[in-house]
């Protein structure tokens, strides 16, 4: 048993790492959620700032768009060109992907500065990929509502977590502490 552990060592370490990062953070992020009372319907603060940066998003790109309050939901309501075409929930804020991403990388982790940069950057990248993504969509519902379940459920996730995989490969081949031996 022993030499098997110490065999595979590098794997249970990979495994114990991102277990823990992914725990804590998680953890955290519950901790900051639970401040709020979905039963109040109220939203949590990054979901908002997402809701007012898609609508912010959309209107520089010139379109008629705007987000409000939904009445009796935890939930922002996108309206585009008068059309209620999408709910802005926490869920669709990128936190969990951004945990998932940053407990990977943290897993494989170098030194301290470059893991941090790398996260950071990768972080940053991935919400504003999905604040392009829920403005995409908002657009796609318009002009094509009958392909709803397969731009929510398949285009767009396949997006944003392709980018996660490519800067997982990059952080890897690049920059991890495995990428330095080799």
């Amino acid at each position: 048993m022993k030499n098997t552990i110490q065999q595979y060592k590098p794997f249970f370490l990979f495994l114990l790492k991102f277990v823990v990062f992914y725990m804590i953070f998680t953890f955290l992020y519950k901790f900051y959620l639970n401040q709020f009372e979905v039963e109040s319907n109220e939203v949590d603060a990054i979901t908002e700032f997402v809701a007012h940066q898609t609508e912010n998003t959309l209107q520089f790109f010139g379109k008629d768009c705007k987000v409000v309050k939904h009445d009796t939901q935890a939930s922002y309501k996108v309206i585009y060109y008068n059309s209620y075409l999408a709910r802005i929930i926490e869920g669709c804020n990128a936190i969990s992907v951004i945990i998932l991403f940053a407990s990977f990388v943290f897993a494989f982790s170098s030194n301290f500065k470059t893991t941090f940069l790398f996260i950071l950057f990768g972080s940053v990248l991935v919400f504003i990929l999905n604040i392009f993504r829920i403005a995409l969509l908002t657009v796609g519902l318009y002009y094509y509502p009958e392909y709803e379940e397969f731009f929510h459920n398949i285009v767009f996730p396949l997006v944003i977590y392709g980018v996660v995989f490519i800067l997982w490969i990059v952080w890897v081949i690049k920059f991890s502490a495995y990428a330095k031996r080799n």
